[in-house]
């Protein structure tokens, strides 16, 4: 069998400090092919130059300079790729990237996704909102594009209560709210549903669910707050969702955690999964 083909997704808050704190040494021995970056907050010449000559970078920066970002890194040049999403009048700039690439002799597209934050009850949480109605109505049309499509990165939901530790103290905050969690329904299907994650919905796979089983986590974010990370109480919200038959090829899913506090060079943990193509 040919090597798998291995994409990872990190949010790694500001690609400049994520480098500073050993990006780069993780990268050069992890052996990803593609690479999807959220929250990348500079500008397309530093991500070149940090990545490095051997890295084909596409980079779709926020309209507010310093905020959002994302990028795709391969070791090959896509093919084809696409920044709009949503309506001509909503600004979707900087959190959706997408990109076609051709593996050994098939295509594969790939997303790099930022979803906001949010904040209940406030214009914030309406931008959340717009954004997901967006992200829905393209699902179906990217699975219709290519079967072999995945949707990657920090979708910033926990889905269901064994994505986030302390999940009774969050219901009524931005990441758990239950209007938020239903669109992950849509998308791959409610708890309890029969074919939950394995056609529900929209028939999108939550690869980190199908490959964890019905665990708490593996969590991919803390907060900065108390002992957080130390703890592990952290929340599921960096994803990859893929079209059932990528999904069906998947041969290994990682969440490249950090040993330890002082190791870690983002808030977020990488997200590798081996699709064997």
């Amino acid at each position: 069998m040919a090597t798998p083909l291995r994409i990872a997704s990190v949010n790694v808050n500001g690609i400049r400090a994520a480098y500073r704190n050993g990006m780069g040494a993780w990268l050069d021995a992890r052996g990803v092919d593609i690479l999807a970056i959220q929250e990348v907050r500079a500008e397309t010449e530093h991500v070149t130059e940090l990545l490095g000559d051997e890295w084909s970078v596409l980079h779709d920066a926020a309209t507010a300079k310093g905020r959002a970002g994302v990028a795709l890194a391969s070791r090959g040049a896509a093919t084809i790729h696409r920044v709009e999403l949503g309506a001509p009048d909503f600004d979707s700039a900087g959190r959706w990237l997408e990109a076609d690439f051709e593996v050994g002799g098939r295509i594969v597209t790939v997303v790099s996704a930022y979803v906001h934050s949010g904040e209940a009850d406030t214009p914030k949480q309406v931008e959340k909102y717009k954004f997901l109605d967006a992200m829905q109505a393209r699902l179906p049309e990217l699975a219709a594009h290519n079967e072999l499509s995945v949707v990657m990165g920090d979708l910033n939901v926990g889905h269901r209560t064994l994505d986030i530790k302390n999940w009774k103290g969050n219901v009524k905050r931005a990441g758990f709210l239950p209007e938020e969690r239903a669109y992950f329904d849509r998308f791959i299907g409610a708890e309890g549903d029969p074919a939950y994650n394995a056609g529900a919905g929209l028939g999108w796979v939550d690869i980190g669910r199908r490959a964890a089983g019905e665990v708490d986590g593996p969590y991919t974010w803390w907060s900065a707050r108390g002992q957080a990370f130390d703890n592990d109480t952290g929340w599921r919200i960096d994803y990859q969702l893929a079209t059932p038959a990528l999904a069906a090829s998947v041969v290994d899913y990682t969440v490249d955690r950090a040993a330890s506090y002082s190791e870690r060079w983002s808030d977020h943990a990488p997200v590798v999964v081996d699709y064997a193509i």
